[in-house]
């Protein structure tokens, strides 16, 4: 089992930060990231998701119009904001990451299946994000208050790819963090049958 300060860190003390300190991350911080994350499953190994890492002013300046009015400073102000966006043709991967089967074949010309894989796929490959995100040392901000339209739009014209959610990291600022919220105990949230 993984240590208890391991724990705590990926999870316990873990929080959404809104607030930044003045401190940049790296490439190979985002490689590492990546790295951890591209291991993590999902459904037939179809990997869906793409990452769009948002760091400069310019690219900045560019998700700002999409942004709902809460989400803009904490946006603006973080060291990286990433897209979370699924592949619509993510299934023209599976020869390589699925050759035990004609998985390509499953998705080919069906609109609805592609969609609902992508969209459930890229969630769960946006919160390996988080976790291997908090795993290297950066703190999170996963946000949905945004125009998907306005931002896919901007940074997809070619729609091949679909905004799920984005999410700020870097190294989050505890003084302009709230006291926690709480959570719902096992039993209102869980059922042993």
């Amino acid at each position: 089992m993984l240590s208890t300060k391991t724990l705590d860190t990926i999870f316990r003390t873990a929080r959404s930060h809104k607030g930044w300190l003045n401190k940049d991350i790296t490439n190979d911080q985002i490689h590492q990231i990546y790295d951890l994350l591209k291991f993590a499953p999902t459904s037939g190994n179809c990997c869906p998701a793409r990452f769009t890492f948002i760091q400069t002013a310019e690219a900045k300046n560019r998700i700002k119009p999409s942004l709902d009015e809460g989400n803009i400073d904490k946006t603006m102000e973080a060291p990286s904001v990433v897209i979370i966006s699924y592949d619509t043709n993510f299934y023209e991967s599976l020869p390589t990451l699925s050759p035990h089967n004609d998985a390509k074949s499953f998705y080919e010309g069906k609109d609805k299946i592609i969609k609902n894989v992508a969209e459930f796929n890229s969630a769960l490959q946006g919160a390996y994000f988080i976790i291997a995100a908090r795993s290297i040392g950066l703190d999170c901000c996963p946000m949905l208050g945004f125009n998907k339209e306005t931002l896919n739009q901007e940074f997809f014209p070619d729609n091949k790819n679909k905004a799920i959610f984005i999410c700020g990291i870097g190294y989050g600022d505890e003084s302009k963090l709230r006291p926690r919220a709480p959570r719902l105990d096992f039993e209102e949230a869980c059922n042993i049958i």
